[in-house]
């Protein structure tokens, strides 16, 4: 009896799969969704009645479990680089040309594929059976989402040959939403009087992450498969090798992909897809690029942010006209006052546009814009709205000003000498203090997970917090006065208020607002400092020493310091426990220690981001101005003013062979 209820749950779950790569990998279903549901009815029922019977793989097991608290980090088997983009042919040629050199008499060919507006994750599998997801995340460390992976259902949970044989091996690939999803998703958030989402990648990005799997599941996400490792490498000697035998597996890989000979046959595919890409159920704004020849793309490396045997050609942005019927003024938590323009609504990419930011007043300006006036719109890298230029004076149009009061709390507005936006000087302003809270709470700061929107409109609204130092008087009991908060969720809330004590001096210093310090600087003053108080007391002077910190972001800093209330809210912090010190990251050892260098302008071969790595290697320092303690600055093609005034100061000038032959000639002493 026992042996023939197990035959029937294998066959109801071999079934069951056969069907899901049918309808969700080949969309090419054979049954009925009634028919399906009943095989899945029926092993669900089965399994119940004898869980002995059920396995981790089932597929009644894609959605199952209770809400996590959060995410645990995973380093990755290997770094997941992102690409160099390609605006134009030009571009893509100079690529080419750079890869032909490379190469030198070799022979290669380009595997060409669409560029997918996803995020990306990696898939592990011991064997036939899924063990673990992970997402990009920093490159190399992601987030475990094997629970709501699970629920992707492109993604197999068990396959019935395994594409690496029996070793463990890694499958790496997009998340992403289908267009009838998101917008399905929209509607739904419409009617429930909710935030719709600016475009599916940052709704798929937003489901990938939930806390609860079934949210994820209702997203209804797709996974397509490009990249097959073992051990952090590629298991074949050829891309599309691995492209066959991922397919050949079970898993969804995009049918729309191409092996070109030459670049001809890669512009040929790229402008082919430039024009049916409307057709597609999912956003895609390129075609990625790849060596097929993995020894190949050995030998071709990396640079330390992306791979030199592939690249992302992007399609110009998609642009269409409508009417700007408002302006209205959004205060952040610097208190810089950002114009948003209120569009009638238009289709962009099979995305509604109906808001687009304007940024400045001088931006404004720039454009001519008034209230009223026709304007085309774009979608840059097919995403972010923006107004490219005035279509049409409208017959009615007005001009807009900045107001002279803050629209949100009546403080007075000031626009500093040399700054772009005018600023809300009061900072006790609700406004200000609304986005510093949610600032402070994000991941890439204090990461308090549950302190989201409406969380922080109620502690406002209810006069819970007037700084980011009330989240942590906050108590269990305060919370659960407010609307849909039980006492689980309210728990959370404060235990991850608890946790980011934990959190590092340079996410600190991230949280506190300082005017043009966010995570880069941040991360340079803690590894410099190494103690907030030491920052606190740095004069301009000494903090222009410090890598990348000029002028303005110096005299920045020590105004911040300088207010008694800012100091006030410091203390406040220390005494609730965060981190004020953390590890000096003491400079690299090399011959170039002790001399201070800027970048300025194009250089021929070197992106700047190569010349400043391999200058620190060296022991240097690279700054961001030009100043009486620059020793050289390296000039490139269009150079400008840190040119002029590095001739002004009597200081050194190299272009990128006498920076080479400096690093060689020393390197060599």
């Amino acid at each position: 009896m026992k042996e023939s209820l197990s035959s029937r749950a294998e066959e109801l779950r071999k079934q069951l799969e056969h069907h899901e790569y049918l309808y969700y990998v080949l969309d090419q279903p054979e049954i009925s969704d009634a028919e399906f549901d009943r095989l899945m009815r029926d092993l669900r029922e089965l399994e119940e009645s004898h869980p002995e019977l059920r396995t981790p793989d089932s597929p009644t097991q894609r959605v199952g479990g209770q809400p996590r608290e959060g995410f645990v980090k995973v380093p990755h088997s290997s770094p997941m680089l992102s690409l160099d983009n390609a605006l134009n042919e030009g571009e893509l040629r100079d690529f080419d040309g750079r890869v032909r050199g490379l190469l030198k008499s070799q022979d290669y060919q380009y595997v060409a594929e669409l560029k997918l507006d996803g995020l990306s994750m990696a898939a592990h599998y011991n064997g036939a059976q899924f063990r673990q997801a992970v997402t990009r995340g920093d490159g190399r460390v992601g987030e475990d989402v094997t629970e709501n992976a699970r629920t992707i259902r492109s993604l197999p949970l068990r396959i019935r040959k395994s594409p690496a044989g029996a070793a463990p091996f890694e499958v790496r690939g997009e998340v992403v939403m289908q267009r009838r999803s998101f917008e399905r998703l929209n509607q739904e958030r419409e009617r429930a009087g909710l935030a719709v989402f600016a475009n599916p990648r940052n709704a798929a990005a937003g489901a990938l992450r939930a806390l609860d799997p079934s949210i994820t599941a209702a997203r209804q996400l797709d996974y397509f498969s490009y990249f097959l490792l073992e051990d952090g490498r590629p298991h074949f000697d050829s891309h599309w090798k691995s492209l066959e035998a991922l397919a050949a597996a079970g898993f969804k890989v995009n049918p729309h992909r191409r092996k070109c000979a030459n670049l001809d046959e890669l512009l040929e595919f790229i402008r082919e897809w430039e024009t049916k890409r409307d057709d597609l159920p999912y956003e895609t704004d390129g075609v990625v690029a790849k060596i097929d020849s993995v020894p190949q793309q050995e030998a071709l490396g990396w640079t330390a942010k992306a791979p030199r045997w592939a690249i992302a050609f992007k399609y110009p942005p998609r642009q269409a006209s409508t009417i700007l019927e408002n302006i209205e003024v959004q205060v952040g938590r610097t208190g810089a006052l950002t114009p948003v323009a209120h569009l009638k609504p238009v289709s962009l990419s099979g995305v509604t546009v109906s808001r687009a930011t304007l940024h400045n007043e001088d931006e404004i300006a720039r454009l001519g814009v008034e209230i009223g006036d026709t304007v085309l719109v774009e979608r840059s890298g097919d995403v972010i709205p923006k107004i490219v230029r005035v279509v049409e004076h409208g017959a009615h149009r007005r001009p807009f000003r900045i107001p002279k009061a803050c629209p949100v709390c009546g403080g007075h507005i000031v626009r500093e000498e040399g700054e772009a936006a005018s600023r809300c000087v009061n900072t006790n302003c609700p406004a200000r203090l609304r986005e510093s809270l949610l600032h402070f709470a994000s991941r890439g700061v204090m990461d308090i997970d549950g302190m989201g929107d409406a969380l922080v409109d109620q502690l406002l609204s209810r006069g819970l917090v007037h700084n980011i130092a009330d989240l942590y008087s906050l108590t269990v009991d305060q919370l659960l006065e407010l609307e849909r908060m039980g006492k689980k969720s309210a728990t959370k809330v404060i235990h991850n208020v608890d946790a980011s004590r934990a959190q590092p001096l340079a996410r600190v210093l991230n949280g506190l607002g300082i005017p043009f310090v966010g995570e880069r600087t941040a991360q340079f003053l803690a590894n410099h400092f190494g103690d907030l108080d030491a920052i606190a007391a740095a004069s301009p002077d000494i903090l222009q020493e410090v890598n990348e910190i000029g002028p303005k972001v110096a005299d920045s800093i020590c105004e911040f310091f300088s207010e008694q209330r800012n100091r006030d809210l410091i203390e406040r912090l220390r005494a609730a426990g965060l981190r004020f010190t953390g590890p000096k990251q003491e400079r690299q050892e090399g011959p170039l220690n002790g001399l201070t260098f800027v970048l300025t302008g194009t250089l021929p071969t070197l992106k700047r981001e190569d010349a400043k790595q391999r200058i620190e290697a060296a022991g240097g320092k690279v700054t961001g101005s030009v100043t009486g303690k620059t020793n050289y600055v390296v000039a490139g093609e269009d150079a400008g003013s840190k040119l002029d005034k590095a001739h002004a100061l009597n200081i050194a000038i190299l272009d990128e062979a006498g920076l080479l032959n400096m690093l060689d000639s020393q390197a060599e002493g």
